[in-house]
C-alpha cells in the first residue's frame, strides 16, 4: 500500500494535507508515510514467517534517524554499508547485534567499530577483506564473526548501475570460488567466525524469477558450507521492485494502485510463496536486506513551480527541486510520478520538468504528460522515499531540504533544513584556522 492519496481534491499523505506542510517548511521538502513503512515492513516479516528469519533494513536508501527509529521499533535489524551508517543505527536505537555490514571498501577503522561495538556480521566481498578482518580481530583481542557474498552470475536484468549478482559486477566472490574461500580461511584466519553466506543480485527486480534461479543455484552451496563449516544463516539480499505509478484516489487503499493479483509485478505472496519452499530445507536463520521496497513508496519531494517556459521545441516546468535532491531521473533513468497537490480534471500538457542546476541532466521528467500548471503550484514527485535524500548533495551551493515523517494526522520535523551558514560549516579561509595541515 501507500499512504497518498487525494481528499476533496487535496493531495494527503496520511491524514495530513500537503500543501499545509509545504506552506509551514518550505519547498524543496520530503515527505514520509509512517504508515506505509511500517505496513511493508509488516508484510515482509509476515511472508516469510514459516522460517527462523530477519528483516535487516538496507540503510543506504534512506538512513534519516527516524526511518531507522522506526525500523527498530519494529523489531528489524540493518543492513549498513559504512561505520558512518552503524553510528546512525545505534543513535537512532538499533541493534549493533542486528547488523550485518556489507560493501567492497571497508576501511580498517570501519572494521574496527564494527567490532567494538558487537555487529552480528561483516558479509566480506573478497578473500583480502577478510584476511584484514582476522589481523584487525586479532589486534583487539576478538572473534570477527564473517560471511562471504557470493556472486552467483545470475542477471537480474536490471538498470546496469544496480545490477549486483553478475561476474562483472564488483561486488562478491566468484561463485565457483567460494568454498574454497572458505575452506583457505578456516585454515588461515584464526581470528574469524565463520557464521554465513550472502548474496545480493540487484535491485528494482519486479520479477520473481531471477530471485528463484539465484536461490536455486546458491542452496547447493549453502548446504556444503553447513556441513562443512556449520554456518548460522543465509542472506539472501534485498532487490524487491516497487510500483512508480500509484493510484491517488482517496477511495483506493490497495499497496498497487488497484490492479489485480495477477496485473501486480511482484507481490510479497509471490515472493515468499516462490522462496519459503527453496529455503525452508535449509533450517537456517534467513536474512533480507530490503532497501527501497521497505521507503520507495513512502516518501514524496514536494516542489514548488517557479516558471512556465515555453521553448520552440519544448515546454518547460521550472521547480525549485534540483538533481542535486533527487539525482535518480539522471543517474538511474529513473521514472517518478509527478501529480499537482491540487487535483485537476484539465487536459494534460507535454512538458519537461526541470529543476534550477546549471546541467543539462538537471531534469525530473522529460516529456510527460502533466495537467497545466503556472508559477506558484506545488507538485508532489511521488515514490521518492528511497535513493532520494540519502542520495542528495549541497551541488550548486544549495541547502538540503527539510524532511517531515507523517504519523496518522500528526508531522514530525525530523530533519531541518539547511542554512546557508550550514553550507559552509568546517571551512576555513586561509589564515583563519586555528590548525596547519
Amino acid at each position: 500500500m501507500h499512504s497518498f492519496r487525494y481528499v476533496q481534491g487535496r493531495l494527503n499523505c496520511e491524514s495530513v494535507d500537503l500543501e499545509a506542510l509545504a506552506e509551514k517548511h518550505g519547498t524543496p521538502l520530503y515527505v514520509y508515510s509512517k504508515e506505509t513503512i511500517t505496513d511493508h515492513f509488516k508484510r515482509l516479516d509476515h511472508g516469510m514467517e514459516r522460517l527462523d528469519h530477519l528483516v535487516c533494513y538496507a540503510v543506504k536508501a534512506n538512513s534519516n534517524l527516524a526511518i531507522l527509529q522506526t525500523i527498530a521499533e519494529l523489531g528489524g535489524g540493518f543492513d549498513i554499508v559504512s561505520g558512518g551508517e552503524l553510528f546512525r543505527v545505534l543513535k537512532a536505537g538499533g541493534q549493533a547485534g542486528k547488523c550485518t555490514f556489507a560493501g567492497v571498501g571497508k576501511t580498517r577503522g570501519e572494521i574496527e567499530y564494527a567490532l567494538q561495538q558487537g555487529i552480528y556480521c561483516f558479509n566480506a566481498e573478497s578473500e583480502a577483506e577478510l584476511r584484514l578482518i582476522d589481523q584487525v580481530a586479532g589486534d583487539l583481542g576478538k572473534k570477527a564473526p564473517v560471511a562471504m557474498r557470493v556472486n552467483p552470475n545470475v542477471d537480474a536484468k536490471t538498470h546496469k548501475y544496480i545490477s549486483t549478482g553478475k561476474s562483472e559486477n564488483k561486488f562478491g566472490v566468484d561463485f565457483d570460488r567460494v568454498l574454497d574461500a572458505y575452506a583457505a580461511i578456516a585454515k588461515d584466519c584464526p581470528n574469524l567466525e565463520i557464521r554465513g553466506l550472502q548474496m545480493h543480485i540487484g535491485s528494482q527486480l519486479t520479477s520473481i524469477d531471477p530471485f528463484v534461479e539465484a536461490a536455486k543455484k546458491v542452496t547447493p552451496l549453502v548446504e556444503a558450507l553447513k556441513e562443512r563449516h556449520n554456518i548460522q544463516f543465509f542472506s539472501i539480499g534485498g532487490g524487491i521492485g516497487i510500483v512508480y505509478r500509484e493510484s491517488l484516489d482517496s477511495g483506493d487503499q490497495s499497496w498497487w494502485g488497484g490492479k489485480s493479483d495477477e496485473e501486480r509485478p511482484l507481490t510479497i505472496g509471490t515472493y515468499a510463496n516462490a522462496l519459503v519452499p527453496i529455503l525452508e530445507p535449509l533450517k537456517l536463520r534467513i536474512l533480507m536486506e530490503p532497501g527501497r521496497f521497505m521507503v520507495g513508496n513512502a516518501g514524496a519531494l514536494i516542489s514548488k513551480v517557479l516558471y512556465i517556459k515555453q521553448g520552440n521545441a519544448k515546454k518547460f516546468v521550472i521547480v525549485d527541486a534540483g538533481m542535486n535532491d533527487l539525482i535518480r531521473p539522471v543517474l538511474y533513468e529513473g521514472w517518478h510520478q509527478i501529480t499537482p497537490l491540487q487535483k485537476s480534471e484539465a487536459k494534460p500538457e507535454l512538458v519537461d520538468v526541470v529543476g534550477p542546476i546549471c546541467e543539462s541532466g538537471d531534469f525530473i521528467a522529460q516529456d510527460r504528460e502533466l495537467t497545466p500548471v503556472v508559477a506558484g503550484d506545488t507538485l508532489a514527485i511521488l515514490s521518492a522515499g528511497a535513493y532520494g535524500f540519502t542520495m542528495a548533495s549541497n551541488y550548486n551551493t544549495r541547502p538540503m531540504p527539510a524532511e517531515v515523517l507523517v504519523d496518522g494526522k500528526d508531522a514530525h520535523l525530523i530533519r531541518e533544513r539547511q542554512t546557508l551558514d550550514d553550507l559552509i560549516k568546517g571551512e576555513h579561509l586561509v589564515g583563519e584556522s586555528a590548525e596547519e595541515a
